[in-house]
């Protein structure tokens, strides 16, 4: 079963406080709702993330940073328009 973003938060919230007493400024990243690695830069979070998991959902936290919040458009990205076609009607498409 797939988590969500939203399981991962709260497993953040699970183990803030204790994360924020001996790691505060670091990145933490959560996947399945387990602490899997703290790190001392988004950027090797990020990698070890995507090597691991591939696209996710997966989260990175800055342990004591504020939340912060994405617009819906990069949480839930549009979806890729068809090649050389036009979508007419939900699962249609033509190509000229």
């Amino acid at each position: 079963m797939e988590t969500t973003i939203k399981e991962e938060l709260a497993a953040f919230e699970e183990i803030r406080q204790g994360l924020e007493a001996d790691h505060m400024g670091e990145w933490v990243l959560i996947h399945h709702r387990e602490l899997i690695a703290l790190f001392d830069t988004f950027e090797e979070a990020a990698q070890a993330a995507v090597e691991r998991f591939g696209r996710g959902p997966y989260l990175i936290r800055q342990i004591g940073a504020p939340p912060v919040v994405l617009p819906a458009s990069i949480m839930y990205p549009l979806p890729t328009p068809p090649v050389n076609g036009s979508v007419h009607g939900q699962n249609e498409v033509r190509v000229r």
